[in-house]
């Protein structure tokens, strides 16, 4: 009974939203499609859920079992920095990643700036009614948040979360992650200029709705 409890099969259950496909499963959990359907399989069987028009929840409170779970591990074993991409997905609400990390995402993980392994914030556009769950989700699993940058001698461990309240949120989805719209994030990176010259000239050779004048190229080594 209890074999197909693992934290794969949770993290499964925690992202999965009616009518997800296994790829989409995998992409938001950051998992090879091969593995997820395996754990799919097993929860199938078990009776968790099943396959119909998508994937469907035979029973909903296993959910809360693997979010208790999972935060219990990461008592023992924090969170590293893609676990910690993947965690907003367990959350049950809506979010966007946003301004450093709407670049990330857009780029596929080809611009990164301003962070490093050991001081390493995630930028997150939550609706202003959830700041305070969002603040609780992540003190379960001892990730400091707040609503700017904060610096990393303040705490320890190399994660922190930058909650940004909107009214509203609208996202898209890359790879399986929520983000805010592209040409959202184009202007995002306008603003900072400087910073981000060469991602513009990079989301500009991506996309080919963006209209950017940047025209960074990398020297040769």
């Amino acid at each position: 009974m209890y074999e197909v409890c693992g934290e794969k099969e949770f993290k499964v259950l925690l992202a999965l939203d009616p009518g997800d496909s296994i790829s989409g499963v995998a992409r938001k959990i950051d998992e090879n499609r091969e593995t997820i359907r395996r754990v799919v399989n097993r929860l199938e069987e078990a009776g968790y859920v099943a396959y119909d028009d998508g994937l469907q929840f035979l029973d909903q409170t296993i959910r809360d079992v693997g979010l208790e779970f999972l935060a219990a591990a990461a008592a023992t074993s924090p969170p590293s920095i893609s676990e910690a991409y993947v965690l907003p997905q367990f959350a049950g609400m809506d979010y966007a990643f946003t301004a450093i990390d709407a670049v990330y995402v857009w780029t596929r993980g080809g611009y990164q700036v301003a962070r490093e392994p050991q001081d390493y914030p995630l930028f997150i556009a939550v609706h202003e009614s959830d700041f305070d769950a969002w603040t609780a989700f992540f003190d379960r699993f001892e990730i400091p948040t707040a609503e700017e940058r904060q610096p990393a001698a303040e705490f320890d461990g190399a994660i922190q979360i930058v909650l940004e309240p909107r009214s509203e949120i609208e996202a898209e989805m890359v790879d399986g992650r929520p983000v805010i719209p592209l040409q959202d994030t184009v202007a995002f990176a306008n603003e900072y200029y400087a910073t981000f010259e060469s991602a513009l000239d990079m989301l500009g050779r991506m996309y080919d709705d963006v209209d950017t004048d940047a025209n960074y190229r990398m020297e040769p080594a």
